[in-house]
């Protein structure tokens, strides 16, 4: 065991900063986003056809690997009426 978590020190170590705040917020996002849909009752398929996407878009979002644009986040705030993310 002590081998798995060596290895696991060193690939953390050769991540940047700033792809580890990337993925922590990425993270945040698509949590806050699951959050959301649950707050409202709302399965992927009913978010999806709420807004116009397809399920598996959905599935990406909340996988905490998606990308989110300005334009996306935007939507998603007006939809749920709620701030998405904060900006301090």
């Amino acid at each position: 065991m002590k081998n798995a978590k060596t290895s696991l020190r060193e690939l953390l170590s050769c991540v940047s900063p700033e792809e580890r705040a990337e993925a922590r917020l990425s993270f945040q996002i698509s949590n806050r986003l699951d959050a959301l849909m649950k707050e409202k009752g709302l399965s992927k398929k009913q978010f999806a056809d709420a807004i116009g996407k397809r399920p598996s878009e959905i599935t990406r979002w909340l996988s905490g690997e998606h990308n989110f644009t300005i334009s996306t986040l935007a939507m998603l705030s007006s939809y749920f009426n709620k701030p998405i993310i904060s900006v301090e």
